[in-house]
């Protein structure tokens, strides 16, 4: 009986090295993303989890290495090729990002001005769209500094989403929120990766939200300055042969630790 076809990869980090100067911050990097994966990639403070984003969207060079969209080297490709990898992205920064200045509305509208030739009254009904699809319709008309911290980040998802990405990335979207409003946003992004078919890359050490959402990951170990795992958070935090791994996704204690307790 014939094998299945390997899934193809709609991320592929190979060998990849980030360094600022001298110094290394993570090393011999490589995993893949399959499409509609929410990927998460997780590790202690200061591993570089922001970095390997950045790295991700094109904001920063590697050392060494590629990342590959659909196979294709954005690390090598010219300015105008680079351009058409990264309209196929959408990002939220920790920060939400969002203009004060501006409403909710107008914030969503932005980039699709920016970008497109579609006249006001459909931009408007774009932007009236991505923030329903967040559960923010009736505040478009409201500023950041109207609502809730919950609200700020997923009026940030929805300008992610103004211009239709395949892959959202998202860097630390829970930080600061209380627990309701953190399992909100967690069930917002499976909504929205069933609903839309968006593959989802986030950075977060939140463990609840890991388990909540993630079904694949990388673990960045700040001791060895590489990989530890990447995998199946559950799978990982179970069976992992990395006793780091398993120890921070365990909050300290491997399952062996539990058992004798």
């Amino acid at each position: 009986m014939a094998s299945e076809p390997k899934e193809k990869a709609k991320i592929s980090v190979r060998d990849l090295t980030m360094a600022f100067g001298s110094f290394v911050v993570m090393k011999d990097l490589d995993f893949e993303v399959k499409e509609r994966d929410i990927f998460v990639i997780m590790g202690g403070s200061g591993c570089g989890k922001s970095t390997l984003l950045r790295h991700m969207i094109g904001l920063k060079e590697p050392r060494k290495g590629a990342i590959l969209y659909e196979g294709k080297n954005f690390t090598e490709a010219n300015e105008e090729e680079r351009l058409a990898f990264i309209r196929r992205f959408g990002v939220m920064y920790q920060s939400g990002a969002l203009w004060s200045s501006m409403t909710l509305a107008e914030n969503i509208s932005m980039p699709i001005e920016e970008h497109t030739q579609i006249s006001k009254a459909e931009i408007r009904d774009l932007a009236y769209y991505k923030l329903a699809l967040v559960g923010l319709s009736g505040y478009e008309d409201y500023y950041p500094a109207q609502v809730s911290g919950g609200m700020n980040k997923r009026a940030g998802i929805a300008r992610a989403m103004a211009l239709d990405p395949e892959i959202l990335f998202l860097d630390e979207p829970g930080a600061g929120l209380d627990p309701l409003s953190s399992q909100r946003l967690d069930e917002l992004i499976l909504r929205l990766r069933d609903s839309l078919g968006s593959t989802f890359v986030i950075v977060t050490h939140e463990l609840a939200s890991i388990f909540a959402i993630a079904n694949n990951s990388v673990f960045l170990d700040t001791d060895t300055r590489t990989q530890g795992a990447t995998g199946d958070p559950k799978s990982l935090r179970d069976h992992s042969e990395n006793e780091t791994v398993r120890m921070f996704l365990n909050r300290g204690e491997t399952p062996e630790d539990e058992e004798s307790a």
